[in-house]
């Protein structure tokens, strides 16, 4: 009989598509509630009604409420992804095959925040547009991408603008943000980005800031110079006059290992002075770009993809481009293929293995990949230590640097697929290495803080109904980096503005409940 309530429930609120108003009126019983801020779960109930919270603690009788009985089970806010690509992935949001974002809704994400690292779509309100068109799963943040920005106005160019080249990248980014854009996001080791010096970054950094927007950025140096490139990353806020956040803070690399805890110190010494710093963070030891931007010097990388491969060929560049390429491979264990079109079988390898099984130099690998046009390749390149270090700190969020996926033959890092479970579920529930409200707030309550989001990421009523009700003995990760197509179990149900995306433990493609999130402005 319960599993028949159950079922009919979910027919009865998960809608099959996006509307003003879901005639969702449910309320939860006996949960535990974790409201988004750093106080412990509580006891009570939740009531929500159309895509609205309407109480929460001590529910009475509602008149005409489907009832739950959500005894066992936690509560808290949907969580809020502070740094994906999931429109730049492929699938992304705008197609049809992306726009459910489902590898994120059964994870309990609610919103996510695109733009990062300096990548997508520099016309943010076309963007808008299309989404709003096709519908989407989640809700929608978006950032103006530097990097893209500077493509449009002078190119894959290693100099500084010209005084016009500026003004247009100005421009572009003043209409981003009027457009809704919440920030200005870089990412310093990509083209053309990497090119860009500070004062360049601080002109844009206080359009930005004009809005009331803020400074996201995938900082210079994540390894060795990583304390240079935070002390940049402060330096642009404290002359743009706009809050700063570091995306996916690690330490990379051997040599940079340990480096953690004078990382927190620099920005917990610019908190201390009164400036807004904040970071988030992926809860794995592994990272994922394109090997070009690991292993292929900024130098190299100007220009196109034919440029490029004529300095591989170039009788007096190309011998020293390789000898320094292959400094940075190393012997290629660190570096596992996620894609690579041209050669699929070798997805999910390491380079080394892959050079061992062919009988050739790692180098010689790498050196294909660049010229058949690059990979996304997952790098082992951190330490659990530096990982548990940021972790625990009160101003770092949780976010994923994934997108959207599609089961398939990729073999892409499962941080798409398992961020929030592994965070929650492993960091705090199993091993107890912070609080498990901590835990919460890093994907809710802080995250809504740093981007100033209105009417989401806490349980209160008059908030927007995204929810995330989780069965805490079994919310874990099960994506690995052998299989990481695979979804985290433990999500019992899923509302985004109301919609139940996830019922009863099921999703459903169909329920589209997301919105596009425009930036009111600077008030």
């Amino acid at each position: 009989m319960a599993r028949l309530v159950a079922l009919a429930l979910a027919a009865a609120i998960a809608a099959p598509a996006p509307a003003a108003e879901p005639d969702t009126n449910v309320v939860f019983r006996g949960a535990t509630l974790y409201d988004g801020t750093d106080q412990p779960g509580v006891k009570g109930d939740l009531h929500i009604k159309g895509d609205r919270i309407v109480a929460v603690g001590a529910v009475g009788t509602v008149e005409g409420a489907k009832e739950v009985d959500a005894a066992g089970l936690v509560i808290c806010p949907g969580f809020i992804d502070l740094h994906t690509h999931c429109d730049t992935s492929n699938p992304g949001l705008t197609s049809k095959a992306g726009r459910a974002n489902a590898n994120y809704v059964r994870q309990g994400v609610t919103t996510v925040v695109t733009g990062n690292c300096g990548a997508g779509p520099v016309d943010v309100g076309k963007f808008f547009a299309s989404l709003e068109a096709g519908g989407v799963g989640t809700n929608v943040v978006h950032l103006a991408p530097h990097n893209d920005i500077r493509e449009a106005a002078m190119g894959n160019a290693n100099r500084p603008p010209t005084a016009a080249e500026l003004a247009k990248m100005e421009a572009l980014t003043d209409k981003a943000m009027a457009d809704g854009a919440w920030g200005l996001a870089t990412g310093l080791i990509y083209t053309p980005g990497t090119y860009a010096r500070t004062d360049e970054i601080v002109t844009l950094a206080r359009v930005s800031a004009r809005h009331g927007g803020l400074y996201a950025s995938h900082i210079r140096d994540e390894g060795t110079a990583l304390l240079d490139a935070l002390d940049e990353a402060i330096k642009i806020g404290r002359e743009a006059g706009c809050r700063v956040h570091v995306s996916h803070i690690k330490a990379s690399g051997p040599k940079a290992w340990g480096k953690s805890a004078d990382a927190v110190a620099l920005i917990e010494a610019a908190r201390k002075n009164g400036q807004q710093v904040t970071a988030d963070q992926y809860p794995y030891a592994a990272s994922s770009t394109s090997l070009r931007a690991n292993v292929v010097p900024a130098k190299y990388r100007e220009g196109s993809q034919k440029d490029l491969v004529a300095r591989m060929d170039d009788p007096e560049a190309g011998p020293r481009m390789k000898k320094e390429i292959g400094e940075l491979l190393g012997d290629g264990s660190r570096y596992q293929v996620a894609r690579y079109a041209p050669k699929p079988t070798w997805q999910g390898k390491r380079i080394s293995a892959i050079a061992a099984a062919e009988g050739r130099d790692p180098l010689d690998i790498a050196l294909e990949i660049e010229r058949n046009g690059g990979a996304q390749v997952v790098h082992f390149g951190m330490s659990e230590e530096d990982v548990r270090v940021y972790m625990s700190r009160p101003w770092v969020a949780t976010a994923s640097d994934g997108g959207v996926q599609a089961p398939g033959d990729t073999v892409p890092h499962p941080r798409s697929y398992g961020t929030f479970a592994r965070k929650v579920g492993r960091y705090a529930i199993e091993e107890k290495l912070i609080p498990v409200e901590q835990a919460v707030r890093s994907a809710t309550g802080l995250p809504a803080d740093i981007l100033k989001l209105p009417d989401r990421g806490y349980l209160r009523p008059g908030y927007k109904a995204d929810v995330v009700v989780l069965d805490p003995q079994t919310f874990r990760d099960t994506a690995t980096f052998d299989q990481p197509h695979q979804y985290p179990t433990g999500v019992r149900w899923v509302f985004v503005n109301g919609h139940a995306a996830v019922a009863d433990g099921k999703h459903d493609d169909g329920v589209l409940g997301g919105q596009v999130l425009r930036h009111p402005g600077k008030k």
